[in-house]
């Protein structure tokens, strides 16, 4: 068995408590389905926002999905001047450690809503690389 990583990002509608759970509760069950996550096996779960979202922790939105034995830690994003091609505004990021015999290739990860924008970068970047 391996700890795998899984990353995902979304957008909130707005800076409240219950626009940053919602989008955050959409991700979690958005990621759990799309990698048939067992919560028992996650390891850690480690969300960060951007400095737009202070009203609510993205891990309470774990917690009221069940995630009660799974640790969890909110941080800041880097503060990167917009506009910047990388940049999105009102996003939650998650980046979870799983328990799994599955390869690393296997994780799947999700962008919704304006985060979408993010995964193009990484689709460019795997595609320029030296084999």
């Amino acid at each position: 068995m391996s700890v795998r990583g899984i990353r995902g990002a979304t957008t909130a509608t707005a800076n409240t408590e219950e626009a940053i759970t919602e989008a955050t509760d959409e991700l979690l069950r958005e990621l759990t389905v799309l990698n048939d996550l067992a919560v028992s096996e996650i390891c850690f779960a480690y969300f960060t926002t951007t400095h737009d979202l202070t009203a609510e922790y993205p891990a309470y939105a774990a917690r009221r999905l069940g995630w009660l034995d799974v640790p969890l830690l909110c941080g800041h994003d880097m503060d990167v001047t917009l506009p910047n091609p990388r940049g999105v505004r009102m996003c939650v990021r998650v980046l979870l450690l799983y328990n799994t015999p599955r390869p690393q290739s296997a994780m799947k990860f999700a962008y919704l809503r304006g985060a979408a924008a993010i995964k193009s970068d990484l689709e460019t970047l795997r595609g320029s690389l030296l084999p």
